[in-house]
């Protein structure tokens, strides 16, 4: 039986060869997926930190070890790595003008069990309120492993949002590109999202379109998808909270008139349960039935 390799693992194994190939790199870890680089830290030996479980020091280290003219790893789950340390990301990253990737796991909700400790809807809603950061959501692993190599080339602030929720396929290109045409409008499938989305639309007539790099969001694209169609009616359907890319859709299409509904994670309510990850889409609407809901009555309220 072929093994699947989830976007962690893959992670993993992007960055063990990238320390292998690439002198600048550095790893910082926060004791999570510490296991999965034993072998690399006793190769390079000084380049896979762990801090423990110290998310502040995790991003401050980080940020010197940038200083010095490495190019920093930096990783755990996304709400430790954005929630937790955010003044330290905002201070020693952003403040300081250095640069790293951080790459996160766990999506909104996949560890679920873990209780609201272990969520983070909010995680790219928070690195848009600082200048300077790339924010890629990968929809499936192959992207993950072509857009880490690509953020590690680079100088800049980098996020890197992974989930162990996938789409069967990766999506070839960059930037939005429109996977299935369509007239009556158009959906805009953000990473994890492009398949729930093309099954919720099967019946319907509108285009489909797909990124996995929201920040910053490929406007010419989008603007192209929605001038394609007969009418300018956008959904986005965001695997975090609802709207976060609202501005950017509305400032790229700032001069055709539009009109404009944000699918994701519910600003309105918490779950105050454990459950598994497909309870929390269900509550948040972000299932099939859910999703396909929200694009009916929206786009029927356009007629």
């Amino acid at each position: 039986m072929e093994t699947v390799l989830t976007s962690r693992d893959v992670f993993a194994e992007t960055t063990i060869e990238l320390l292998d190939t690439d002198p600048r790199v550095v790893v910082v870890l926060a004791d999570i997926s510490a296991s999965m680089f034993d072998v690399a830290a006793a190769r390079h030996p000084g380049r896979v930190v762990n801090v423990g479980i110290r998310e502040q020091l995790l991003i401050s280290t980080a940020s010197g070890l940038a200083m010095t003219g490495l190019r920093p790893v930096v990783h755990t789950f996304g709400s430790f790595l954005v929630e937790r340390p955010f003044e330290q990301i905002k201070l020693d990253l952003g403040h300081q003008d250095v640069g790293a990737v951080l790459v996160s796991y766990g999506g909104s909700y996949d560890m679920s069990g873990g209780g609201r400790t272990h969520q983070s809807p909010g995680d790219v809603a928070l690195i848009d309120t600082l200048p300077g950061w790339t924010v890629h959501v990968p929809g499936h692993p192959d992207e993950a492993d072509l857009l880490l190599r690509a953020a590690v080339r680079g100088d800049d602030r980098v996020y890197v949002r992974l989930s162990g929720q996938s789409n069967a396929q990766p999506v070839a290109g960059e930037g939005v590109r429109v996977v299935r045409p369509g007239r009556r409008g158009v959906v805009l499938a953000v990473g994890p999202m492009l398949d729930r989305v093309l099954a919720a639309t099967a019946a319907m007539d509108v285009a489909v379109a797909y990124t996995s790099t929201v920040r910053p969001l490929d406007g010419n694209g989008l603007r192209s998808a929605v001038l394609a169609a007969d009418r300018a009616d956008v959904v986005v359907v965001e695997p975090y909270l609802a709207g976060t890319s609202a501005y950017l859709v509305n400032a790229a299409l700032d001069d055709i008139p539009h009109r404009l509904r944000s699918v994701g994670v519910s600003r309105e309510f918490e779950l105050h349960m454990y459950g598994t990850p497909e309870d929390h889409d269900a509550a948040h609407g972000l299932d099939v039935p859910g999703i396909a809901g929200a694009i009916r009555s929206f786009m029927e309220g356009g007629d």
